[in-house]
């Protein structure tokens, strides 16, 4: 590694939380909190940081989700954008009850046999969201897909056949589209059209060679990806042209998601079931010295009883 290589390292977790697949970390600034979910454990969590770890909030679903996101003009402390079992609902945070705003897929056979992964808000406001296989179908196939919803809820299939859709960001111009494909270890670039949401020219941004899975990623300011590698304990720093220039390593290898919270890049985890790495499943922050790119909010076109 060139002498310029960044290196940090984390020792212990901020919240040692044992989630089963910790995923989707969302700050919310207005409110100063973490969110995040345990996908298995159908479970939101939310920690207020001015309080820190003892604040813990946690609410039960009967679905497991997988990526949330902030409606613009909606308090996120009430309701939140969610990608779930069969489709894309608005979370009732006080009631743990949700609507359904358009469903993944026009079978219910296909629904059943699907769940989201991750996902995010473009900078047009539109929802892009990654399907791949329930777990009580056993191995992923490649039976998902990468879908684009429109503010009126319009639903647009970008890509299908896929196994593990993961990470999605956009560099800060607006005009390239990232996407992390796990199966395949590489993240994805594309030209995009911020009028349309239309993608062309991908190509592969970033291959990965370790043992271990590209998961979801975060943008910095720089142009960065933070890229988490599930199964291998770290967090890769991979440069505007697709270098990697820096790594974080934990004390537990299913590291999932990032999120920036001020310079502070945090990440979720998953179980390991391995008795020598007792942080499975925690929370995790460690200063990095840069902020992230922001996150942007879905523009709903709903009446006012939001």
């Amino acid at each position: 590694m060139p002498s310029s290589f960044q290196r940090w390292t984390v020792t212990e977790p901020y919240l040692d939380l044992h989630c089963a697949l910790g995923e989707g970390p969302y700050f919310e600034a207005s409110h100063n909190r973490l969110r995040f979910v345990d996908i298995i454990k159908k479970r939101l969590h939310t920690i207020d940081l001015a309080v820190g770890p003892q604040s813990l909030k946690t609410l039960q679903l009967d679905m497991p989700v997988g990526v949330t996101a902030d409606i613009e003009g909606v308090d996120s402390s009430k309701k939140i954008l969610v990608g779930g079992k069969s489709g894309v609902y608005i979370l009732d945070r006080e009631t743990a009850k949700y609507e359904l705003l358009k469903r993944f897929y026009d079978s219910e056979e296909t629904d059943e046999r699907l769940r989201s992964n991750d996902g995010a808000v473009d900078p047009q406001g539109r929802f892009w969201v990654g399907t791949m296989n329930d777990f009580r179908v056993g191995e992923p196939q490649a039976e998902g897909a990468l879908f684009r919803f429109g503010s009126d809820m319009s639903r647009h299939t970008i890509r299908s056949a896929l196994t593990i859709p993961n990470g999605i960001g956009w560099s800060r111009d607006g005009k390239t589209l990232y996407f992390t494909h796990s199966t395949e270890k590489r993240i994805i670039a594309f030209d995009f059209d911020g009028a349309t949401g239309d993608l062309s020219n991908e190509r592969v941004f970033y291959q990965h060679d370790g043992d271990g899975s590209p998961d979801g990623f975060k943008m910095d300011v720089e142009g960065n990806i933070w890229q988490a590698v599930y199964g291998e304990s770290r967090v890769l720093k991979i440069s505007p042209d697709g270098k990697l220039v820096g790594e974080i390593t934990y004390p537990t290898k299913r590291i999932t998601c990032p999120v920036f919270i001020g310079t502070e890049l945090w990440v979720t985890s998953a179980d390991d079931h391995d008795e020598t790495k007792p942080y499975a499943g925690a929370v995790f922050k460690v200063d990095v010295g840069v902020t992230g790119w922001k996150d942007f909010k879905f523009k709903l076109n709903k009446g006012p009883e939001l």
